[in-house]
Formats: structure tokens, sequence, C-alpha cells
């Protein structure tokens, strides 16, 4: 069966009033603080603390799903451009992480996905012996010609609170791009609502471009919200023009004054439940104000879709053009990870971020256990960090999963479990992480190591991590532009080299 995903494109302003007893509201110094509400009820979205060490002859295993969600950076970016910084509470270090792409090989053959493995010694580790494991997961491109048809329903707010430019016009700059990115036979359909819902375009192909771009370009600001009927709408909407042999996803665009009219574990059971129907939920958000950026995050997480912030028009484009057409193909879904660690080598470990996708070690084999999936190109990054014992280099015998104690020359056994897009169950693939494929130094470690290494490094600098060493801007600004010098430098890293600079001036204040 096919699957409908639903997209929610929330610019966050007071989102779903009384759902969680948590909420982002500015500090004093210009950053996000989480406070809890007056009513906060007993819904599970929580912030989640950071991973700390793990003794491996405790717990030789680690599990979490996969993540592609981006969020977390574009509103760090935001902050830093209006002279603020993030509150350590927003920042997710895999969503800075894996905002960038990196040059792991491709796939071959039928393949979904390739995986490399790259070990060498962390630049910032607190101890001698400490290496940097980075993970990095490579999905196949699939030609937009060869892609299955695509059903589209936009669900819009055009309620009076988003009337301001980075609002709804960033919403219709996105949508006009995005109908030249689709391809004919395509279907785009549109809700809006503000007060009462209503159907402004039903599901048209997009060869029928201008009566699409009229729809779009009529949109205007002004009313009350009525987020419920809205949503439901779209559904029904999205489910009426549902194609067996292609995608089926909603678009939600708001800017956060969206009451559904549930708080919640019940809006959580009604997430899951589209969900579990095959209807999906990604989280895009617009605009300024009281950001609810853990709750939508944590929403697009129950909702098997993905999460990220729209601050400009280039990220528009990215997100709604790039992005979204790659991810309209998913080449694997219900993606998890399993890294077992060889206690003879590896004395502890700690997964870097991902704390909201951490799996029990029994979910890894439970098909039944929801995961993210990983689109057409989309590329995801795992880092470790593993302190070597002191007896590492000693002799080895063979590796037997049966037998966690015995001395092997593996650092690490990578496991991922994955599905066809079209299958309920699961896939098995490994890796081996041997002890002689070692990078012998950190500069030795390839351009995505080490300018993945600067981000983190960056990310638990902004999160007051107590795994950081300090705040050393200057060193892993340097790392990152010598992993990203000559022609293959993107926009992207150049931004984020001017960034480093920016949020060193403001930490100093």
């Amino acid at each position: 069966m096919k699957r409908v995903h639903v997209f929610l494109l929330l610019p966050l302003v007071g989102l779903f009033t009384g759902c969680m007893d948590l909420s982002l509201q500015w500090s004093s110094h210009g950053g996000y603080n989480l406070a809890p509400t007056e009513d906060g009820d007993d819904t599970d979205f929580k912030v989640p603390g950071e991973n700390d060490w793990v003794v491996t002859a405790e717990e030789p295993t680690s599990t979490f799903g996969a993540d592609v969600d981006s969020g977390s950076y574009t509103l760090m970016r935001q902050a830093v451009n209006q002279g603020m910084l993030p509150g350590p509470q927003t920042v997710r270090i895999e969503e800075y992480v894996n905002y960038f792409r990196y040059s792991d090989p491709r796939p071959k053959g039928d393949e979904p996905f390739n995986v490399y493995l790259e070990s060498a010694p962390s630049y910032f580790g607190h101890a001698e012996h400490v290496q940097l494991l980075r993970i990095g997961l490579q999905a196949k491109s699939i030609p937009i010609a060869e892609r299955d048809p695509v059903n589209l329903v936009f669900l819009i707010d055009v309620s009076g609170s988003m009337g301001s430019p980075e609002k709804l016009s960033l919403v219709k700059f996105a949508l006009n791009n995005l109908v030249d990115k689709l391809s004919p036979e395509d279907t785009l359909g549109i809700v809006v609502y503000a007060g009462a819902d209503g159907v402004v375009l039903e599901p048209s192909p997009v060869s029928d471009k201008s009566r699409i771009l009229d729809a779009i370009n009529a949109m205007q600001a002004g009313g009350s919200t009525n987020g419920e009927a809205g949503i439901r709408a779209a559904y029904d909407l999205a489910e009426s023009a549902f194609r067996t042999d292609g995608v089926n996803r909603v678009v939600l665009c708001t800017d956060g004054d969206f009451n559904v009219g549930m708080a919640g574990k019940k809006l959580i059971d009604l997430i899951e439940d589209f969900r579990d129907r095959n209807i999906f939920l990604t989280t895009l958000g617009f605009g300024q104000g009281n950001y609810d950026d853990v709750q939508m995050e944590q929403l697009a997480d129950h909702g098997n879709g993905n999460y990220a912030y729209i601050d400009s028009q280039n990220e528009a484009l990215r997100v709604l053009g790039e992005n979204l057409v790659s991810t309209l193909q998913v080449v694997a879904k219900d993606v998890k990870f399993q890294v077992e660690f060889n206690a003879h080598n590896v004395e502890r470990w700690r997964l870097v971020g991902y704390e909201n996708r951490l799996l029990e070690e029994h979910q890894f084999n439970d098909d039944t256990v929801d995961s993210g999936d990983i689109g057409a190109g989309h590329s995801v990054t795992a880092l470790y960090e593993i302190e070597l014992t002191d007896d590492a280099e000693e002799p080895i015998l063979r590796f037997n999963t049966n037998k966690r104690d015995q001395r092997v020359d593996e650092l690490a056994q990578v496991r991922i479990r994955f599905k066809e897009p079209d299958s309920d169950i699961s896939e098995l693939r490994r890796w081996s992480m041997q002890r002689n494929h070692q990078k012998e130094s950190f500069e030795a470690a390839s351009r995505s190591l080490r300018f993945s290494a600067a981000v983190t490094e960056f990310a638990e600098i902004l999160r007051e991590s107590k795994h950081s060493e300090g705040e050393r801007f200057e060193e892993l600004w340097q790392i990152a532009d010598q992993a990203t010098q000559g022609e293959t430098r993107t926009p992207m890293q150049s931004e984020f080299l001017k960034l480093v600079p920016k949020a060193q001036l403001l930490k100093g204040q």
C-alpha cells in the first residue's frame, strides 16, 4: 500500500494552546528558554537530557532511529543572524549535522542506500584514547522522471496572524516554485482555514498550472483560526484523491496559531492513527514568536515525518523544492540503527545527539516499532565518541556475535534494519569497523568527518553540553574551513563559517 504523507508547515506562534507542559519563550539574553505553562497536561512532549558515556562491558549495544530533521539548525541561524543565541534546549545536535550533505559513496545496484564507516582520533575528546566514529548513510537518487506520481494537498492557514511577509507571502513563494518542480501528472489540492475551512482547489493535475497558481496567489490573510476542522478536511481530501500507484501527502502551512481542539495524548493518538493508516505528518515552521520548537519536532516524530523551519526564500527553495521533491520518493522506511561495540577494544562509548530517537535494544527487531524514513538522495550522519581500552593492540580472535566478551579485531559492528517502501517486513544489513581501518590522525580523516566534527562541537557549545571542552570557536572554525576548502565548498558550508564568529561574539556578551 502506498503512503499518505502529512506535512505541517508551522511558524510556531502559540501552537496548540494548552497542548503541552513546556513552551518556548524568548529569554532576557535573547535566546529560547523552556518555561512551564499554567495548565499543562500529561503529554509526553519532553526535552530529553543529553546522552552520556556508557561502559561497554555493561551495555555494548546502542539502538536509535534515523532522523533527517533540520529545524533546530535553521532556528539557530535565524537567531544568530538577529543578534541572539538559541536556547540550549532547542539545540538538537543531529539536526545540525544532518542539515548538511556529505560526499559518501552512493549505493550500487538495487541497494536503497550505502553505509560508510570511518574512525579517527577525536580532536575534541577529553581523554587520550578517544576516537570519533562516523556512520554515514547515503540513499540512492531517483530521477524525477522515474519517481512515482504524487498527490499533494496543502492545508494553508490564512488567519490574520499569517499576514506578515515572512509567513503567508513566504508560503506562496514556496508553492509557486514547488509547482515548477513537480511533474505534469502529479496532482495538487489546497484547503484553507481561518474560522472555517474550505477547499479552494480540488486535486488538480500540475499540467493545469495556471489554475493552480491562481488559487495560490489569490490567498489572503484574515480571520481567526479553526485548525481542527482544517486538518480533518485536508486528510479527507488527500484520501479522496488517493493514488495507489503513487505518493500522497498533506502539507499544512501555518504560523502556529493553530488550536486543533485537542491536547496532549488525544492529539498524539490522532496523529498516530493516521500514521498507522499510512497518512504521515511532517512539520515546517514559518514566522517569529513564541516558538514551540520542541513540540513541532516531536509531533513530526509521532507522525513519521520530518521537521524543518523556513526562515528565508533560500530555505523555502531548499525545503519545498530540492528536499521535498526528493523525499516524495521514499527508498527505505522505518530505518533503525544498531551499533554493537566490542568491549575488548572499546572501554566506553557515547552517541552524540539522537536523544529523541533512542530505542530499546529489543525494538530493533520489532517490525511493529515505527522509525524514520529515508528519501531518495538523503544523507544521514551519526557520530559516536569511543574511548579505546589500554590493551586494544593485543592479539585478537575472530568476531562472534553470540559471545560478546570474546576478544575481536572489530571496534564495532553496525546493523541497520529497514523496510522496502511497499513492505511491512524489515531487512537487515551489517557493516564492520575494524581496528586496523582507523585513521592515524584527525587530520588524515575525510572532509566529511572533520566538517561534521566541527559542526558537532559548535552545537555542543551552544547546547552548553558538559561534553564540550569550553568555547573553542576558533579551532572548530579552522577545522570547518580546512575541511571545505576548494571548489567543493557549498553555500551552506560558507554560511556556517559566517555563523560561527557571530555566535562567538554573542557568547562573549
